[in-house]
C-alpha cells in the first residue's frame, strides 16, 4: 500500500500533538497533587471516559453563551456533534490502579521533573498501530499491551520505591481531615 506524503505528514503532526497532551496532563497533575503528597514519588493514573449526551450539551451551551457575552470570545463548537466524547480523567495516585485498556500510569519524582512510564494501555481496537514496523510503532506502548495480555501481576506490581500501606493510610487520612476542615470554615 502506498502511503501519500501529505498523510502521513499529518498522521505525525496528530501523533505528536498526542505526546503533547500526554506531557501537559502530567505536568497539570505534577502541580495540581494534593499537598500532603509534598515531595513523594507519587503515580499518575490517566483513564478515558465516556461524556454523556446531557454533559455534552451542557459544554455546548456554556460555550454559546460565553460567546453571546463576549464577541471577541472565539467558539470552539458551533453543533454539539464538535463537543468531544471522551475525555482523560488525570488522578495522582499513592498505589497503583488495576491495569486496564484506555489508560495510562506514570511514576512522578518530584521535585525533579522525572517521570516513569509504567504503562501506556490503548483501546483494544488500536493495538496493531503500536506494532513493530509501524509509522507509529512505540516501544513502551507494544510492551504495555504485551503485558496487560501475559502478565498482568508485572505491571501491576508494586514499584520498590512505593510507600508502605501505613504510610498511604496516613496521607489519605491527613487528606480526608484537611478536606473537612476546609470545608468547615
Amino acid at each position: 500500500m502506498k502511503i501519500k506524503r501529505t498523510d502521513a505528514h499529518d498522521r505525525i503532526i496528530q501523533f505528536k500533538k498526542q505526546g503533547d497532551y500526554i506531557s501537559q496532563g502530567c505536568t497539570d497533575c505534577i502541580k495540581n497533587r494534593p499537598e500532603e503528597f509534598g515531595n513523594l514519588p507519587f503515580y499518575i493514573f490517566a483513564h478515558k471516559r465516556e461524556i454523556g449526551l446531557d454533559e455534552r450539551t451542557s459544554i455546548y451551551n456554556q460555550d454559546l453563551m460565553m460567546a453571546l457575552q463576549d464577541p471577541l470570545q472565539m467558539r470552539k463548537y458551533w453543533k454539539v456533534e464538535d463537543v468531544p466524547t471522551h475525555r482523560y480523567i488525570w488522578q495522582p495516585r499513592l498505589v497503583k490502579p488495576t491495569a486496564q485498556t484506555n489508560s495510562m500510569l506514570f511514576k512522578a519524582y518530584p521535585p525533579t521533573d522525572k517521570i516513569k512510564i509504567i504503562w501506556i494501555i490503548p483501546d483494544r481496537s488500536m493495538w496493531g498501530q503500536y506494532k513493530k514496523g509501524n509509522m507509529t510503532e512505540q516501544e513502551d506502548v507494544s510492551r504495555s499491551i504485551h503485558l496487560f495480555e501475559t502478565n498482568r501481576k508485572e505491571l501491576e506490581a508494586k514499584e520498590e520505591d512505593d510507600l508502605s500501606d501505613e504510610e498511604v493510610n496516613r496521607i489519605y487520612t491527613e487528606i480526608s481531615q484537611n478536606a473537612k476542615f476546609k470545608r468547615g470554615s
